[in-house]
């Protein structure tokens, strides 16, 4: 007795269809520019350190934020 046949569809990495979203282009923080984060309220960036982390004045105290930049959001 034969097993029924199953048609799987794999990825295959060179097709035009069905590819994988394009990440969208991560967001570029210098210094003095003014940013508002979820937990902790307005700020501004007061250092950028080799685009993997932005040090952030909140005003009573200072943060260092590391990518993703998920929570943050310049003004």
């Amino acid at each position: 007795m034969m097993k029924p046949a199953r048609a799987t569809r794999r990825f295959l990495p060179t097709s035009p269809f069905n590819a994988p979203p394009a990440a969208p282009p991560a967001v570029q923080y210098v210094v003095q520019d003014q940013v508002t984060h979820d937990k902790y309220g307005l700020g501004r960036v007061i250092g950028v350190e080799d685009d993997a982390a932005v040090l952030i004045d909140f005003g009573s105290r200072q943060e260092r934020i590391t990518t993703p930049f998920s929570q943050l959001t310049r003004l």
